[in-house]
């Protein structure tokens, strides 16, 4: 059975020998994957390996490549986020079913897709952005959850926090929230109060103090720069941690009436620039580790014009890879031959 890296569970035991990429041997056929397994594999820059069958599961031929449910599902959630502010804005509170009703089913599907990447832009419009955003940022934030080690029960918890961390916009004019042009300090001032006014309709609506937390301090910075209270650290709930990387990560890669896309490794690079002072290092770090390898196998242009194919990506430096270039057999790592660089990523 072969598997991504960032597929692994604790106690998958491999069926081969691995081996790095310069004929290294890292791990034995046989060897019980833990933390310190794990941790060589990506010392080693291992992508895949192959692992017994899980209980229940059957060494079958892998899936197509995306569950042919998510499209509509994902629709389905966006229009519930839609419903949610509808009703929030109507009456001044949310209900569990609904909650349960919109995100829930995404949530049960999307526990097994692994290129994390190419599943948002694959999902991603320009319509509807601030619906869309919730439903994002409820994804990334189960996966980062997931990805640092949080139980099923507070990973879906935190994919709850972020579907429902941008409600308090509800309150907040459409003319403000779309408006294409840059925004004044008066309504300026105003988007930002939609973090307090989230925090007020969901204290009321459901019995979780820390959803309602990540929706008022997912703009908290740990450097003490965000707002509404200017927290700093500690001082900021662990939900609202994760979906404060979640939030940025989705407003970066989307489109919306007043920003382009931009490159997603480019997004990356300033996600890891922010981890060294507004979010959280290591949550934001767990993210990237676990997102880059979404890159392998994607196609590049260089800034030198030529063009090829991400093939490793390198664990001490994530943002430049090793690239095959196009009907060749020439590697250029950009780790060490620092003239090359990425000037886009085709997804």
């Amino acid at each position: 059975m072969r598997v991504h890296i960032t597929d692994v569970r604790s106690g998958d035991r491999l069926t081969e020998d691995i081996f790095n990429s310069f004929g290294l041997h890292v791990l034995s056929k046989g060897a019980t994957l833990n933390e310190r397994e794990l941790s060589r594999l990506y010392q080693h820059q291992v992508d895949f390996v192959e692992i017994e069958p899980r209980a229940g599961m059957n060494a079958s031929p892998e899936p197509a490549l995306y569950n042919p449910l998510l499209r509509p599902l994902y629709h389905d959630a966006v229009a519930g986020a839609e419903q949610l502010f509808e009703r929030a804005l109507t009456e001044g509170k949310i209900y569990e079913e609904d909650i349960k009703e919109s995100f829930q089913p995404l949530v049960d599907n999307i526990k097994v897709e692994r290129d994390v990447v190419s599943l948002l832009l694959m999902l991603n419009s320009q319509d509807d952005y601030t619906y869309q955003h919730s439903v994002q940022v409820g994804m990334l934030s189960y996966y980062i959850a997931r990805w640092i080690g949080w139980s099923e029960e507070d990973t879906v918890r935190a994919g709850k926090a972020g579907f429902l961390h941008d409600v308090g916009k509800c309150k907040i004019s459409e003319a403000i929230l779309n408006k294409p042009d840059r925004l004044t300090n008066e309504e300026f001032s105003e988007v930002k109060n939609h973090a307090k006014y989230g925090y007020d309709i969901l204290k009321t609506s459901i019995d979780d103090a820390g959803i309602a937390l990540a929706a008022l301090q997912h703009h908290e910075r740990m450097d003490g720069s965000g707002y509404p209270l200017g927290l700093t650290k500690d001082n900021i709930h662990p939900l609202a941690r994760i979906v404060a990387v979640a939030d940025v990560y989705s407003a970066m890669i989307s489109s919306r009436v007043y920003s382009d896309k931009r490159d997603l490794l480019i997004v990356l690079k300033e996600l890891h620039e922010l981890s060294f002072s507004a979010l959280d290092p290591d949550i934001t770090h767990t993210f990237i580790r676990h997102m880059v390898p979404n890159f392998i196998g994607k196609k590049v242009e260089l800034i030198s014009g030529e063009f090829g194919t991400i093939v490793m990506t390198n664990t001490s430096d994530y943002f430049r890879p090793l690239i095959q270039l196009d009907d060749s057999e020439i590697f250029i790592d950009l780790s060490s031959q620092r003239t090359y660089d990425i000037k886009h990523i085709f997804m």
